[in-house]
């Protein structure tokens, strides 16, 4: 056995479950921080919905899940599994291969309880600070606040060697901007804020996006509405009637909105709208982190991380498991639990924190010079077989032959050759065998 430290994991849902296991494996002693009553972040569906619908307001009430009621993966469960804990078909549960979110709840409760973390989770306890209070022996405060009546609070502080953030992705809105967006007098909400569809019957809706949740949601508000108009953001984007639905039509962006509900998108066309959707996805949010300045957001970028998890000049102490996306995200949340966890006990070795910081900075000059906005830096869709082999040479782990052949881009190739229907029809068990085959 390693070293073992004392160790805190903010958050309870995929990333945080998974880390603490890892941790726990390697002989470390965690507590879990989580918000709500139950494991599941952003998978533990919420009906309630924020007072502010854009989410623009720092001082509402935030509800952390971003789920509407209809929603089913749009990553099989073949792939939504862990190394050694498929996702596998359950009597009386979802056997579809793109389940419902009922079902991922299920499988991180059921995961929860066989690696015995549920005792190590702190429930309804929200983390309010996380400050490094001592570089020599790398103490960081903990303070945390539980509700004891609808007005008070309780608030505790603890002190621990290190610090692991899987607080998730997708709380915190990210809002298009455009001429008017402030005035404009009629409904907007972020997609973080929508359930249900009934509330857009007959109402003239745009839905701003082209990822999953536009064309979930679109899909959906599409029998109930009089109109939906789509904003894409892109060069080539050409103002269309999408083929198969009788009332949705594709734009550019929008370029204004008007304050007699007019908007105006960048082809010209106008639309007396009722209701505008921002389906824009999210921003990296970490208001307890005390960093003093070391840490940083920018333009969604959070940095300076060495492989998107350490901070060269905190390292190992603080690490964040869980920001990449556009690629297999459980399997990368599992490699990188597996390396912190390691890296904490003393089995494996990070580089210098100079070796670090240099590494930081050819990435970040990679993507200056490609052209690739600093939003962009935790976008795996062109780095997924890069990142993720970097980390299995590290663990020594040998990956299925179909998993490490797949990409993003090959997943997304496949899924779009079947249209909106993708989840239904799509043999992916096919399609694994498919990929299966040795290099």
């Amino acid at each position: 056995m390693g070293d073992s430290y004392k160790v805190a994991v903010i958050g309870a849902g995929y990333a945080g479950l998974i880390t603490a296991r890892e941790l726990q494996r390697e002989g470390h002693h965690i507590t879990v921080f989580e918000k709500a009553n139950k494991v599941g972040g952003t998978w533990l569906y919420d009906p309630r919905v924020e007072a502010d619908p854009l989410g623009v307001d720092p001082s509402r009430e935030i509800v952390h899940s971003s789920l509407y009621k209809s929603l089913r993966v749009n990553l099989p469960r073949q792939i939504l599994g862990l190394l050694d804990y498929p996702f596998a078909k359950k009597e009386g549960g979802d056997p579809r291969n793109f389940p419902g979110h009922e079902e991922v709840l299920r499988f991180l409760g059921d995961f929860a309880r066989d690696f015995g973390l549920m005792e190590l989770i702190r429930f309804e306890h929200e983390v309010t600070r996380v400050e490094l209070v001592d570089e020599v022996s790398h103490e960081w405060v903990v303070e945390s606040r539980t509700r004891k009546t609808e007005s008070k609070w309780e608030s505790k502080e603890e002190v621990f060697e290190a610090v692991v953030i899987c607080n998730g992705k997708n709380t915190q809105p990210n809002i298009a901007m455009f001429s008017g967006w402030d005035t404009w007098p009629r409904l907007q909400l972020h997609s973080h804020n929508y359930r249900t569809p009934q509330q857009f019957e007959n109402k003239i809706v745009v839905i701003i996006g082209n990822a999953a949740s536009a064309h979930d949601i679109l899909k959906e508000t599409d029998p109930l509405a009089r109109q939906v108009h789509q904003a894409v953001r892109g060069p080539n984007v050409e103002l269309k009637k999408l083929e198969n639905r009788d009332n949705v039509w594709q734009h550019s962006m929008i370029e204004r909105a008007h304050k007699d509900g007019k908007v105006v998108f960048e082809d010209g066309s106008i639309v007396d709208a009722d209701v505008i959707i921002h389906c824009t996805g999210y921003k990296y949010h970490f208001p307890f982190l005390k960093s003093d300045g070391i840490v940083t957001v920018e333009d969604n970028r959070v940095g300076p991380l060495f492989q998107h998890v350490f901070p060269p000049s905190l390292a190992p102490w603080l690490s964040f498991v869980g920001l990449p996306y556009q690629a297999a995200t459980n399997l990368v949340m599992e490699l990188q639990s597996k390396w912190v966890a390691k890296v904490l006990s003393g089995k494996l070795e990070l580089p210098t924190q100079e070796a670090m910081m240099c590494s930081v900075e050819e990435f970040y000059h990679e993507m200056e010079k490609g052209g690739w906005p600093k939003h962009h830096a935790h976008n795996l869709m062109y780095k997924e077989p890069e990142h993720i082999g970097w980390l299995v040479d590290r663990l020594d782990i040998k990956l299925p032959n179909w998993l490490k052949n797949m990409t993003v881009a090959s997943y997304l190739k496949e899924l779009f050759s079947y249209g909106d229907k993708f989840r239904d029809i799509w043999d992916i068990n096919k399609w694994t065998q498919e990929m299966d085959s040795p290099n």
